[in-house]
């Protein structure tokens, strides 16, 4: 590919030297080399961009992009008094950041599709027609006590790809589409990355459907209800992709302690998610005798800590992240104890493993402690490896960036859309550093210049893989 491409900043008129502007480009539907290099970022008030050299240019002519920490994501649509979100899948607050998702992507020539999942997909068309889209996805809702760039980043920066081609006048081989997948959390609806799957047929539309949050509302209703239960199928093959690129933060420490700005991301671990009830005998606690009980809490207790242990042992990851004890008396030995169990491991051989050593620890204390186990799986899905020419692309776009020490590949440890994307078209994810690790959290940050330097990364993949279509459709 030929030089740099830098976003455009919105609020700027003034023409740099030696740099192509708008009015330079009127017909600008070339090849990739030939496309602009502007400095900046910005979606409205989103980005508030300002040209700095905030990070090492490695050679480039122009500064490199630098904004202020996006005011969308710190004020808007369930912001919470700890500097967090709470925007879970199909509240109001999930109606408002989608209403300003349509409102803005019309704005740089994108046509908006809803479909049967909520899946929003903005298409900005591109020379052929009949070719797929190139699609960039990520989600717009959030954990309960969410933090502020997971999941919205990625949509925003998207947003800023479309506006970077409309305001050069750009057209590239293939159109462009801008996702919001629908319940990527699974936060409120008990399954992550719901939708996407269904849209790769890993989950069926009745299934999905017929999900129901704490209150017992199914999801079918609620996007009726916030008015975003679309009329297109939702499938890959109602609505295809080319391909499926997704900008995220990192949400763990490895780019962050290695000191690398860039993440190209290779695939994503599995997971298993476990449902585990312990049915033991509500008692009386001052009348029952310690070697009589069969108390459900203190079973439940021993098998998490064996959980735990069973991570360590294969180099994997578990957690409990839910438990509920009944009846909630302090006068009375609980009788039933339910608790999740996320299990995680790059190797699907040794996720299976991981998931029926559970089982069998937690049929054994059962045993031992006088209880019974139920252990119900309620989600799996498995590791993958995203694809050469899209991990290619994003690669070289990393490397033009920071150069060869600035990046590092890396597997996502994170549930994301692109797993199920990467069952249908050619997949890869960017990711950038994450401040300590934190995700899920109030606290999670990414700083300006990381936020800025990942959307160029993204930007410039998917221009890479754009030529890869054309060479493919019309030869080198």
């Amino acid at each position: 590919m030929g030089g740099e491409v830098f976003v455009f900043h919105e609020e700027s008129n003034v023409p740099i030297p030696g740099i192509a502007t708008v009015e330079d480009n009127e017909s600008n539907t070339g090849n990739v080399s030939e496309f602009p290099r502007n400095t900046g970022v910005g979606v409205e008030e989103c980005f508030q961009g300002i040209y700095e050299k905030a990070m090492p240019s490695k050679g480039s002519p122009s500064p490199i992009i630098h904004y202020e920490e996006p005011t969308l994501l710190r004020f808007k649509w369930g912001a919470t008094p700890e500097g967090g979100v709470r925007r879970l899948t199909l509240t109001k607050e999930d109606k408002a950041v989608r209403d300003w998702f349509v409102d803005t992507v019309q704005q740089y020539g994108a046509t908006v599709k809803v479909d049967e999942m909520g899946n929003l997909f903005a298409v900005r068309p591109g020379q052929n027609s009949e070719i797929a889209p190139i699609g960039i996805g990520s989600h717009l809702d959030t954990q309960p006590a969410g933090g502020r760039y997971d999941g919205i980043l990625g949509v925003q920066a998207g947003i800023e790809v479309l506006k970077v081609l409309h305001e050069n006048n750009y057209t590239t081989y293939a159109p462009i589409a801008v996702i919001d997948w629908t319940n990527e959390e699974g936060a409120r609806f008990n399954t992550g990355m719901l939708s996407s799957a269904v849209w790769a047929g890993n989950v069926s539309l009745e299934d999905a459907y017929n999900h129901t949050d704490s209150d017992g509302l199914r999801f079918k209703d609620e996007l009726a209800n916030i008015g975003y239960l679309g009329s297109v199928k939702a499938t890959h093959t109602a609505n295809p992709l080319s391909a499926h690129f997704e900008y995220h933060i990192e949400q763990g420490p490895l780019l962050e302690d290695e000191a690398k700005s860039v993440g190209v991301v290779t695939g994503v671990q599995g997971m298993t998610w476990l449902m585990v009830t312990v049915n033991g005998r509500c008692q009386h606690c001052g009348t029952t005798p310690i070697d009589r009980r069969a108390d459900a809490l203190l079973a439940a207790a021993q098998m998490i800590s064996r959980i735990n242990t069973i991570a360590w042992e294969n180099k994997g990851l578990t957690t409990v992240g839910v438990i509920n004890s009944e009846p909630q008396s302090p006068g009375t030995i609980p009788g039933t104890v339910t608790f999740s169990v996320d299990i995680e491991h790059h190797s699907n051989e040794t996720l299976d493993k991981m998931a029926q050593n559970v089982r069998e620890a937690c049929a054994s204390i059962a045993q031992g402690n006088s209880c019974t186990v139920d252990i119900k799986q309620i989600w799996r899905s498995a590791a993958v490896e995203f694809h050469k020419d899209c991990i290619d692309a994003v690669r070289a776009s990393a490397i033009e960036l920071v150069g060869e020490d600035g990046y590092r590949e890396l597997p996502a440890g994170a549930g994301h859309d692109s797993v199920n994307t990467s069952y249908i078209c050619p997949t890869a994810m960017v990711f950038i550093p994450s401040r300590s690790g934190i995700s899920h959290h109030p606290s999670e940050y990414s700083t300006p210049e990381h936020c800025a330097l990942g959307t160029q990364v993204l930007l410039n993949a998917v221009l890479r893989y754009d030529e890869v279509l054309r060479a493919q459709r019309e030869g080198s």
